[in-house]
């Protein structure tokens, strides 16, 4: 087999007038933006002036020079693994032909069409929103709908949905090669390897090796080679006759070395290398996948409560922690390894163990998934469908959205972390109904799709993995009452859509909760990227319009002043915004967790950011954590410390929390102390931690405290030690946070140098300091730990890596100390150095 890449330097026009210099894998926003024709799409309200790009037909081609070498082989393919997406192609003045779905992988015969030397493609992209306003008039309003899009009707068209608009990202409508495209010569080839795990009795584990060939060597019969490779080492390896197009190898794995999601174990992964050999033992194809040994399923059974919903591993249950994740930057082509890594990293640092692919964006590129693989974290994947009415009466669209699953289930089922199959986002949700509306599906159109379709597509393709119809769905009784709690998965938007107060996520006793969440605004040095001085007021008019969803500003606002003093300054509100977004998703998922096995999973809304703005993430797009993030450090850890208060009784229940597969004996402490930082009452006692559940190890009855002390003073510290280490630790409160009678904290650090650009700093506290956070104005420098309660006698240890390297006096110079009273009272901040 040869190869011939096509990616690199194209020649990009528009209509009929002079092109400029292309770069292929990319599109034509990142294009003009090269060739400096672009301003800054994220800027103040600049969006609005580039939707021309979505309104224009664009043209990329190119030369190549083509071998004799390449033209000996009997089959030549062209290959394009991404067209976004309404594409014509012509090689060499004739056409190929047609494309409409940028998430399948195009192939195209062109060997008639090539010759030796200089060749000469060109793919036209027609504009999404000419053929879309086009279908609109052809199908009138009806029979599809887009709920969340700008154009009703791009339902119609196999593109990013969020492309044209959602409630937490900009309608950029591109169009261009945004994945790999290559000419691919053979005479034999692998069309498609499956592997199949087989888990035994005995521990050994079997491989179920399937190769399906396409073979033009006339009496020629080649074989097929399997190698097994863990570290390099070849631990198993056969070989096998073709017979036909395809064969099956089986390999036997004697001492397996089982992957685990993090924290439950390791991940190890093996190679398995599949060629085809022909005549002297000359390699005609190669495929090779990195797998990693385990069973990982759903597992739903009548219980207690009505019917299970959890994931397994390895047979064990694991309560799921993470969030859903959305397209990493509005323009994919240009994300790196190293873009994908940072926002994994930090999901494993956050301790989670699974994102979900959400069905508005795209199919994740292959980085995602191969780090996914590495760090042990489980992907629920949604296919693309979402908070629409799609037309599936319509036999092209069906037959396309077929080859699409077909693409991405084969191109995607060998990566060990895919836990889940899921058909949409939000369909059910009030989408579908018995006949058509302006807003609705028929409950038999949604089915052809969702209940046959996809499902029938998993099961024959990977056949060893969960389909779940949608999220959220409801695995019995009537699909029109979603959200149930006895069984399914569920999004729980009551709190943000319905102002439900944050202790109503403590009346939820639902199975998993796949969505949920709160906004807040990225940090201040984020804001500045996007706004001039004049700008940030949250209510000036490029504040609000980054703001998308209609509800947001006014409900943070809403909640801020429910739980905190009016903010002093605009840069204090926006920190504050990132408190109460950290505190809503800890009321919720501390309740959850203390709640297992009932409840055995939580995916916030959502982990990461396309663009500049405020939004549900916990992670901005220019990849700064926000306080959501610090807070998930403590409330995902393995081992979790809580306190459920009752005010009317006057009591804390003290709760430990374990996804551990042992116990550990540890120690708990507790204070009780004033706002002035004088202790009233503490205690300790030792305890052995639960494996895999919530265990309530104490009530503290603190009736008489409040009687005498008051709520407005007093806040109990809650803390495990295990093996002389602190794990966890937790802060109760009885009164709102702004009704404490804070005093300033006399906030004192020092600072040492651990190595170039890496600093530790030490802080302590003469008086309690809530939600201490440290911050740079240019946000260039990664905390270890932020937004915690630094309390008398305590003192926190945080690391700091900068971008350049500095003195110690001028890393106390670049960073800021605050806590949760500098953002009302204007003398609040002071901050002295340790002796």
């Amino acid at each position: 087999m040869q190869k011939l890449s096509l990616n690199g330097e194209w020649h990009l026009t528009r209509d009929q007038e002079i092109g400029i210099l292309a770069q292929v894998p990319g599109c034509v926003h990142l294009d003009l933006e090269r060739a400096g024709q672009l301003i800054d799409p994220f800027y103040r309200d600049n969006e609005s002036k580039l939707f021309w790009i979505g309104e224009t037909n664009w043209t990329y081609e190119r030369n190549f020079v083509v071998t004799p070498e390449l033209l000996e082989r009997t089959q030549v393919l062209l290959v394009c693994y991404g067209l976004d997406t309404l594409a014509t192609l012509h090689l060499n003045g004739v056409a190929l032909g047609k494309t409409d779905n940028m998430y399948r992988t195009w192939l195209f015969d062109v060997k008639p069409y090539l010759k030796v030397g200089e060749n000469t493609i060109s793919i036209r992209f027609e504009s999404p929103m000419r053929y879309l306003r086009a279908k609109d008039a052809e199908k009138g309003v009806l029979p599809a709908w887009g709920g969340s899009h700008r154009i009703h009707s791009g339902v119609w068209l196999r593109k990013e949905p969020c492309n044209f608009g959602w409630d937490w990202g900009p309608m950029v409508v591109t169009s261009g090669i945004w994945r790999d495209i290559e000419l691919v010569a053979f005479d034999a080839r692998l069309t498609d390897v499956q592997i199949r795990q087989q888990h035994n009795a005995d521990g050994s584990v079997d491989l179920n090796i399937q190769a399906t060939t396409e073979n033009y060597l006339a009496g020629d019969s080649p074989i097929v080679r399997v190698q097994v490779l863990r570290e390099g080492k070849v631990i198993a390896s056969s070989e096998q006759p073709l017979s036909g197009d395809q064969v099956t190898i089986r390999e036997k794995i004697e001492q397996p070395e089982l992957w685990w999601i993090r924290e439950m174990g390791t991940q190890p992964l093996y190679d398995v290398i599949v060629q085809l050999i022909g005549q002297n033992d000359v390699v005609l194809d190669e495929q090779t996948k990195r797998i990693g040994l385990r069973t990982l399923t759903l597992e739903r059974h009548a219980d207690t409560w009505g019917e299970s919903f959890q994931f397994a591993i390895n047979g064990v249950p694991f309560f799921a922690k993470g969030a859903n994740w959305i397209p990493a930057d509005t323009f994919v082509p240009r994300l790196t390894h190293a873009d994908y890594e940072k926002l994994i990293q930090a999901s494993a640092d956050a301790h989670m163990n699974m994102l979900r692919v959400w069905g508005g964006g795209i199919y994740e590129q292959d980085d995602f998934y191969d780090l996914c693989d590495e760090y042990g974290i489980a992907v629920w994947q949604d296919f693309m469908f979402a908070c629409a009415a799609y037309p599936t009466f319509d036999a092209d669209f069906m037959a396309n959205v077929r080859a699409e699953a077909e693409d991405n289930v084969r191109h995607l089922r060998h990566h060990t972390c895919i836990a889940l199959w899921c058909g949409n986002n939000e369909l059910e949700q009030g989408l579908v109904a018995d006949t058509w509306t302006e807003t609705t599906m028929s409950w038999e159109d949604y089915g052809k799709l969702f209940d046959v379709l996809l499902p029938e597509v998993t099961e024959r393709l990977d056949p060893d993995r969960a389909y779940w119809p949608c999220s959220p769905h409801k695995s019995v009784g009537d699909r029109n009452f979603w959200n149930n709690p006895d069984n399914g998965d569920t999004h729980l938007w009551s709190v943000w859509h319905g102002r439900e107060p944050f202790e109503w996520y403590r009346t939820c006793f639902h199975r998993f909760v796949s969505e949920f969440g709160f906004q807040s605004f990225p940090e201040p040095a984020t804001i500045d990227t996007f706004t001039e001085p004049e700008d940030r007021n949250i209510t000036s008019y490029v504040m609000e319009y980054h703001q998308r969803s209609g509800i947001g500003n006014s409900t943070i606002i809403h909640y801020l002043l429910d739980w905190f003093r009016l903010p002093s300054s605009f840069e204090s509100g926006i920190w504050i915004s990132q408190i109460l977004q950290g505190m809503a998703i800890k009321y919720a998922v501390e309740h959850w967790r203390r709640n297992m096995p009932r409840t055995m999973g939580t995916l916030y809304w959502q982990l990461n950011d396309c663009w500049p703005a405020p939004s549900w993430s916990s992670i901005d797009s220019l990849g700064h954590w926000k306080a959501l993030h610090y807070m998930a450090q403590d409330f995902y850890a393995p081992l979790l410390i809580s306190g459920l208060e009752d005010a009317a009784a006057g009591t804390v229940e003290i709760h430990i929390t374990s996804d551990l597969p042992i116990p550990h004996d540890g120690t708990v402490e507790w204070k009780v102390t004033t706002t002035a930082g004088a202790q009233i009452d503490g205690g300790g006692f030792s305890v052995s931690t639960p494996c895999y559940q919530d265990k309530l190890v104490k009530t503290l009855d603190l009736a008489n405290i409040i009687q005498t002390t008051g709520i407005r003073d007093m806040l109990v510290s809650l803390a495990l030690e295990v093996d002389g280490q602190r794990v966890s630790d937790n802060l109760v409160l009885f009164a709102r946070p702004k009704h404490l009678n804070l005093q300033p904290p006399n906030i004192q650090t020092s600072v040492q140098q651990l190595a170039p650009k890496a600093y530790q700093i030490e802080l302590t506290a003469a008086r309690p300091a809530l939600w201490v956070w440290l911050s740079t104005a240019d946000g260039q420098a990664t905390f270890s730990d932020n937004f915690f309660h630094l309390l008398p006698d305590d003192s926190r240890l945080i690391k700091l890596t900068t971008a350049q390297e500095m003195t110690l006096d001028e890393v106390k110079q670049y960073i800021a100390i605050q806590s949760l009273r500098d953002t009302y009272a204007e003398s609040a901040f002071v901050i002295s150095e340790l002796p």
